[in-house]
């Protein structure tokens, strides 16, 4: 602990000049400033005169809705599957013979 305090109070601290690298083909051809590059117009973004083909957008965005639909069914029925079957894996490694569902026949008098 004594030598660290001395060599605290003693150090002043040292300053050291690093001189940017420059490679030797960096003199030759000077790299353009990223912002002397030009910038293409916007136009090639614009819409042409053409309107809007409402009925196929509708009907694209109705298949999409229907594909997004079955697959979010898939998935649960996917879900309830695995449960299902981690129950009946359960059932069995616990050592026990009879692990089938029971449906219950209701039968009216």
């Amino acid at each position: 602990m004594a030598f660290q305090k001395e060599a605290q109070e003693t150090e002043t601290g040292r300053i050291l000049a690093f001189r940017p690298r420059i490679s030797l083909g960096a003199t030759k051809n000077p790299k353009p400033n990223h912002y002397d590059v030009p910038i293409d117009d916007l136009q090639k973004y614009e819409r042409d005169g053409e309107p809007d083909d409402y009925r196929r957008r509708m009907i694209i965005n109705v298949i999409a809705f229907t594909f997004i639909v079955a697959l979010t069914f898939a998935g649960i029925w996917l879900a309830d599957q695995m449960a299902m079957l981690r129950k009946h894996q359960d059932c069995a490694l616990s050592g026990r013979k009879n692990c089938a569902d029971i449906e219950a026949i209701v039968q009216a008098r």
